[in-house]
This record gives C-alpha cells, structure tokens and sequence, in this order.
C-alpha cells in the first residue's frame, strides 16, 4: 500500500491540472483512481468538493451551484445545493489551497495547533495569529467547504487562549479530544467541551475589525448536509446552550453581584476626589485649573483653594498630571492599535476604502503624547 504513495500523489497531479482547465470528467477519474492507490486527505477534500459542488475552468477555483440529479458524478443525493435567495449571484468560489487550509484546520488536535502557535506564545503572538486566521477563513472570504467551521474553531481557540483562567485550565487538560461522537459539532470539528468561549467567533471578530467584514451582505453557506447563515447560527447555538444552564449561572454570578454591590456602597459612603480631568456638575467640579508644570487642565469645586494649598497643592498637581499621561498614552495605543488592524485588513483585501480611512485617522492622543514627551525631554 506505502508503495502506491507515489503513483497516487502523481494521479492527484494530473487531477489538479485537470481542474484548472475545466475537464471535470478527467478530474474525477484520476481523483478515483489517486483513492485507489493510496487514500489522503487532500485527495477525499477535493474529490468530496468537485463531487457535491462542481467545478469550473480557469484560475484553479471551484464553484458551488446546485446539485444536477441528471449529473451521473452526483447521482442521486437526496440533499441538493440551492443557491442563494435574494437575486444575487449563486454561485461561490473556492480554491484547492482553501480546501486544503480547512483540512488542516480539521486535523488539529488542540488549540495551539489550531492557532499555529506553541504554548508559550504570549498575549500579542495570539493576537497575530488569530488575526492572520480569521481573516483567512471568515465566511464572507472563504467558502470552501467547512469553513464555516474552521472559522468557528479559530475563534474559540482565541478567545479560550487570551482568557488566563481558561488557558492554565486548558493547558492542564493537556488538550485531548473527547472520544465521543456526540461529543463533536459539524462534520469532525471538535469544540472541546469546557473549554468553550464566552463570546461568539463573529462577535470576536468584530472586536477585532472595527465592526464588521469590507462584505456586510447576508449569505447561507451549505457544507455538505448543513446549511449556516452566518448572520444567525453562532447566536442560535450559543442562545440555546446557555438557556440550559442559565440558573446555574446566574447561583455562580452571586458572589461578583454582591462584590458589585459592596463596592457601590463603599463608593457612595466615601468622599469624591479633590479633582477631576472633566468639568462635572454634579460633584461641583467646575472651577478650571491648570497646572504648574505640564499646563494640565483640570476642575474643583469652590472651596478648593481654601482647603489645597503648599505641598497639598503640589502633590495634588502631581496626581492630576500622573493621571493625564496615563490616559493619554492608553488612547495613542488604542489609535495605534485601530490603524494598524485597519491597515492590515485593507492590504488583504485591497480595499481602498479602509486604507483611506486609516490614513484619515487624526492620532490626537499620539500628538499629545509626542507634545509630553517633548516637555520632558526640555525639562
């Protein structure tokens, strides 16, 4: 059997040129005798992908169009492809590299696998690799078969990993799938039961993107036997899955909503601070000042001159001034953070749109902090 690896890897070969010139009858052929030979995953993706979706000529993509019972390659499949309501374009393209990234995604038995990331990886290794994935196999951009659930997976994988609790769990797990096969969702990929996000993978990816993907038009996506819309399914699942444990969650919240409360009444019973970054009415502070050293604005009420005056005052600036650089350097960091995703995302998928939008961006709080940075530089 190892010695028919060879013949195989070159029947597939032959397939592949086969489908790039649009010769679905070649394709099928050599792709049943490659399973003959020496069956491998990518052989059974893109026969599985030509059988139940089609195929078409040029740029080595494959197209989605409904099942033709009259089609001998079909045969009769009792679960036909339908295209997409709503007058648009039917037909979805995939390439092989798709299919082929969807099976890896598949294959992997942990998290950092699916991540491409080893166990040490830190906070912004995650990051970029998640980044890098999701953008990859978001349903919008790949509709190879199951990548739905590939994208699925990747955002579980994250928002699993990027949580400190759920990670020292995980990692003492050791990762192992369950060996249960109703313990799997969707066509083999396995969620690890436990170790599941709090978050949708849609949702986590808005997080990252500002909101949504550059395509914001609904479409339903079949993958083999089951369709996802996936403007619906992730919070049908998840909607359903806590509606089973919702008691339980709420016994397992008391203790933080009494630490919530705790810490309102505490708040109430102390006095508000001597000053504030923002005019505000309702504690009285709205008297301007600024201070002596870094020209800082900021308010009080009435009596504060009477109560706040040699080193009280000087420490007092000092506080205010500790608190403005604090809050302007984590605002240059989140404007950082904004243009570089908006930059990343318009060069993978040339939209010039975003581009603008992230060359537009103002920086006000960069600026500031550069201004800082300069006054201390001078003093």
């Amino acid at each position: 059997m190892e010695g028919n690896r060879d013949e195989a890897e070159k029947c597939l070969n032959i397939a592949t040129r086969a489908l790039e010139s649009g010769d679905k009858e070649k394709a099928l052929k050599f792709l049943h005798k490659a399973e003959k030979l020496f069956p491998t995953d990518r052989g059974r993706a893109l026969l599985d992908a030509l059988t139940n979706n089609g195929s078409s000529a040029g740029n080595g993509a494959y197209r989605r169009r409904p099942a033709d019972r009259s089609d001998p390659a079909h045969g009769a499949q009792p679960h036909s492809q339908r295209p997409d309501s709503g007058g648009g374009d039917s037909s979805k393209s995939f390439t092989s590299e798709q299919v082929e990234g969807v099976q890896r995604i598949k294959r992997c038995k942990d998290y950092y696998e699916v991540l491409g990331v080893n166990k040490e990886a830190s906070e912004e290794e995650l990051k970029k690799a998640y980044r890098k994935l999701a953008l990859k196999f978001h349903p919008d951009k790949n509709q190879a078969p199951g990548a739905t659930e590939a994208f699925k997976k990747i955002g579980n994988a994250y928002a699993v990993l990027s949580s400190a609790e759920k990670r020292r769990q995980y990692d003492l797990t050791g990762g192992e799938e369950p060996s249960s096969p109703s313990q799997s969702h969707g066509g083999g990929f396995d969620f690890h039961r436990g170790f599941e996000a709090d978050i949708t993978p849609e949702d986590l990816f808005n997080m990252f993107f500002g909101g949504g993907f550059p395509s914001s038009s609904a479409h339903t996506y079949t993958n083999g036997r089951t369709s996802y819309s996936h403007q619906t399914d992730y919070r049908q699942e998840r909607t359903e899955e806590r509606g089973e444990g919702g008691f339980s969650m709420f016994i397992q919240l008391m203790p933080v909503v009494v630490l919530i409360l705790v810490s309102i009444l505490s708040q109430m019973m102390v006095s508000p601070p001597p000053y504030s970054l923002y005019s505000r009415p309702s504690t009285g502070q709205t008297i301007k000042r600024q201070t002596e050293n870094l020209r800082v604005d900021y308010y009080v009420t009435r009596d504060f001159k009477s109560e706040f005056k040699g080193s009280a005052l000087q420490q007092i600036e000092k506080n205010v001034e500790e608190d403005y650089v604090s809050n302007v350097r984590n605002n240059c960091w989140k404007e950082r953070q904004t243009k570089t995703d908006l930059l990343y995302a318009a060069k993978v998928y040339r939209d010039e749109r975003m581009k603008k939008k992230a060359e537009l961006m103002t920086m006000d709080n960069c600026r500031e902090l550069d201004r800082l940075n300069d006054l201390f530089r001078g003093g």
